[in-house]
This record gives structure tokens, sequence and C-alpha cells, in this order.
């Protein structure tokens, strides 16, 4: 063999040991860097050895634009909110979690955090930047003697109550199953149970959670207890949760569930019922109130209620508004409980586009008895709807929590929801004119559903702002944690 024909023979040799070339030999380009986005908006450029680094310290997976499961990876419950990320992290548990934040941090890459992908306005998700996404954590363990339950940060409220329902349990997890417990424990947590429990943020034990550093804490009424404080109502501003441990209370699997409609000229006899069932009413007994369009009955006044727990004082009370006008439906029965929490759910996936407003109602006036029954106009697509938000709610003193705004009657909700992405701009142009009406009978608003504007935050925080802004700079002093309700650092 010549000279000049080995070395080309041992050079080929060479080169196809090596990745690069056994892609090229193959007809395969190589994998390229690809484009981001980082927390200023500035595009940058991340590398695929770094990629292929962060990959291979996974246990769960890195999803790229590349890859087949992609598009799937990337949708949200909202329909309305299309983004695309420049890459998706699945985590499979805590050393993840560390992974991921750190690699975000080292390279100041936008940061969404996904639970259940249920976030109204889309805040779990980005276009561009990195979405963590802890749905695979779903891990749940319950002490029913000790009254307990450790819940990672994936489950749904469904799975939480499903396990803890068997033992005759249940903690405060919203209205809606397939919600995703850490955004709805983190912004507070509205449910069913909270007239006599409290918000789910109150029911927490512990937290663990990932701060920007990429540490794992615990965060407790005596670990940590300054993150505690401001992980229960602040939003997701202090890091990445990975579990939560909640207290649980005593509630049959069986529960009276129902709905009572009335014509919307009963609306001051309902509304006036309801403003005294929330100041004495039993709280055993949560009241949902709502105004809608109805195909048979034009605009409507309903009720939905959950009783449970006492059905002596919570049927007396209830027995009290079924005369209350002259109802046009009234059915009540007995239904599980995780039925009830079922009753609203869309599909983790929704094929419904949605948009929502809202505040907190601080007081039903005659001044908005007299907006619902004459000026508000709801359509087909359209609905104003109040989560009961008194009792136990109320019982936590302001400062006790991150969660300010604890003396209200009411989540009060205007919302829309319609089929062709075509009708987006209208439809939220129109919430947007119709909340303009809303607005001034409300006071602050709930961090799990609002867009708000970022110069209300601070108002809607009240005397707990400023001791947030200070734990925001100590956990999170480049502002890692922006796509929510946001606190910048001092």
């Amino acid at each position: 063999m010549k000279r000049r024909t080995f070395c080309q023979a041992t050079l080929g040799t060479a080169a196809l040991a090596t990745p690069m070339a056994q892609l090229i030999a193959a007809g395969k380009p190589a994998a390229a860097d690809i484009s981001a986005v980082k927390l200023s908006g500035q595009s940058t450029t991340l590398e695929r050895k770094a990629l292929d680094e962060l990959a291979r310290s996974l246990h769960g997976k890195l999803i790229l634009a590349e890859d087949a499961g992609y598009d799937d990876a990337r949708r949200v419950w909202n329909r309305m909110i299309d983004k695309r990320p420049a890459l998706i992290v699945q985590c499979a548990d805590p050393a993840d979690v560390s992974h991921a934040v750190t690699f975000a941090r080292e390279r100041e890459l936008l940061l969404a955090v996904r639970g259940g992908g249920h976030s109204f306005p889309g805040l779990s998700t980005c276009d561009g930047g990195m979405v963590l996404d802890v749905s695979p954590m779903r891990s749940v363990s319950v002490d029913a003697k000790g009254r307990r339950v450790v819940a990672a940060a994936g489950l749904w409220g469904g799975h939480v109550d499903g396990e803890t329902q068997q033992h005759d349990l249940a903690t405060v997890l919203g209205q809606i199953s397939d919600t995703g417990i850490a955004g709805l424990t983190l912004g507070g947590g509205f449910g069913w149970l909270s007239r006599q429990f409290g918000l789910a943020c109150d029911n927490l034990i512990s937290v663990e959670v990932v701060t920007a550093d990429g540490k794992l804490r615990r965060a407790s009424s005596d670990e940590n207890a300054d993150l505690f404080w401001g992980l229960r109502g602040g939003g997701g501003n202090f890091g990445v949760a990975t579990s939560f441990e909640y207290r649980l209370h005593p509630v049959s699997q069986e529960v009276i569930a129902g709905t009572i409609q009335w014509p919307i000229a009963d609306a001051p006899a309902v509304l006036d019922s309801y403003r005294e069932f929330i100041a004495t009413g039993p709280r055993e007994l949560s009241l949902d109130l709502g105004v809608w369009r109805t195909k048979d009955h034009g605009k409507v006044i309903g009720i939905d209620a959950c009783l449970a727990g006492n059905r002596e004082a919570g049927m007396k009370a209830l027995q009290a508004l079924r005369r209350v006008g002259k109802p046009h439906k009234d059915i009540f029965e007995p239904m599980k409980y995780v039925d009830v929490q079922r009753q609203y759910d869309d599909g983790n996936r929704s094929a419904t586009l949605h948009y929502v407003k809202g505040g907190f109602l601080r007081e039903i006036t005659p001044a908005f008895v007299e907006f619902l029954a004459r000026d508000f106009e709801p359509t087909a697509d359209m609905q104003l709807f109040m989560q009961n938000a008194s009792g136990a709610v109320g019982d936590t003193a302001p400062g006790d929590t991150a969660f300010w705004n604890r003396k209200c009657v009411a989540n009060l909700m205007l919302f829309r929801e319609w089929k062709d992405p075509a009708e987006t701009e209208r439809n939220r142009a129109a919430v947007r004119s119709l909340w303009e009406k809303v607005e001034p009978f409300t006071s602050g608003y709930y961090v799990n559903l609002s867009d708000a504007a970022k110069n209300t935050v601070s108002a809607n925080y009240g005397a707990n702002y400023p001791r947030l802004v200070k734990l925001k700079q100590k956990y999170d002093p480049t502002n890692l944690f922006r796509l929510n309700s946001n606190i910048p650092p001092a």
C-alpha cells in the first residue's frame, strides 16, 4: 500500500470513529445549537454540548422543538395560549429541578414553571425560554392517623383527593380536579372546604422548594420560616416547589351538592340572602353564585352549593335559601365529594379558548346588586361567577401569610370561552370592556387568575409587600422566577 493511500485510509477510519463523522457518514447533519430568549428579552444561543450535558444529568427528559413529542409537551390547558419554548425540561425528581434551575440561572434564560398547566393567562409557559415541567412528579403518601398528606408538585387536586378520601379525609384543593396543586397552593387556593378550613396555603405544614441558587430547601413554621411565610400566597415568586405537606380534615366521601337557579328578577332577594349567609351561615355549607344566560330562561342568577359536614345546620340554611323567590331549578342530592370536585372539569388540555378577569369583592352593596340585576348582560359564552371567600379564610390575619386579601366575601370572575382562534381578540376586548364596569366593585385580585398590570402588584399585597420584596431579594435576587404576579427584588 502506498503511503498516501495508507494515510487516507487511517484518517478515514479515525474520522468515522467520532460521533460527528458517524452522522456525516449516515447522511445526517450534526445537531445544531439552538436559539433562546434571556430574561432581558435578548436572544442567546444554547450550545449543543451544554444541552447534551443537561440531558445526561436528568432522570426525566429534555425536549426540544426538533423532538417528536414537542408539540404535545408544550400544550397547556387554555387553548388560547400557544407558545413555543426553546426547551422543556420534564423533571422526574427534585434533583432534576435543581439542574434545570441552575442551567436557566447560569444562562439568564427566561423561565416558566409548569405544574398542571392550568394557568388562565398562560404563565406556565413562554416563547423562547425554558419550561420547567414538574408534572411527572406524582408521588403521594397519606398518614391517616396523623391526618397529613405529602404530595409531589406534579399532582392534580383530584389525585390527592382520590387518595385522602379513601380515609374519609381531605384538604382544601380548589374546585377543579385536574388543576395542579402547586400553582393553586402557592397562590392561595380557594375550594369548597374554604369556609371550614381556609385556603389551601393555610393548610400547609411544610413545603420543599428549589430556590434560584439551585438548592433544595424545606420550609415550615420552624425551618426557613421566612420562606414558608412567602410561599403561602406569594404565587411562585420564590422558587420551584417540589412537594407539599398538607393538614387533613375529616370529610365524608358523600356530601350534599347541587344548584338553584332563579329568574334575574329575583336577584335582589337572592343577593340579600347570600349576603346574610356569608356573615352568619354554617361553615359546613359553601355557596358559589353566578349570573349567566340560559337557552330556556334567558338571564338567570344561580347558586351552586356543597355541604360537607354537619348536615342538620347546613340543610337548615339551604332550605331557607330555597324558599327565596321562585326558583325554576332546584336540585340537591347526595354526591361523592370527588365527583363534586370533577363537576367543572374541562379536560387538562381544554378544547376551548378561555379569557378571564377577576378581583376580590369586598361587599355586596346596593350598587352591586343593581349592576347585576339591570346592567350586566351575560352572553351564551360569557358569565360572571363569585367563588365563596368567607368563613375561615378571614380567620387568618392578613399579615400571618403572604396572602393579604383576607377580608372579602367572594373571588369574583368574569370569563368567556370560545372555539375559534380568529375570535380571540374580539372576545378579549369584550371581556376587558365589561370588566371596566365590574372592577370598581372589587379591591385586589387572585394572583392565580390574573394577568394584572405590574403596577398593581404592590397594592394587591398591601402591607405585606415590603416584606415580600426583601424576601425576593434574599431568595431570588435576579428575579429568575418572574412569570407570575411578579414581585421584583429590592
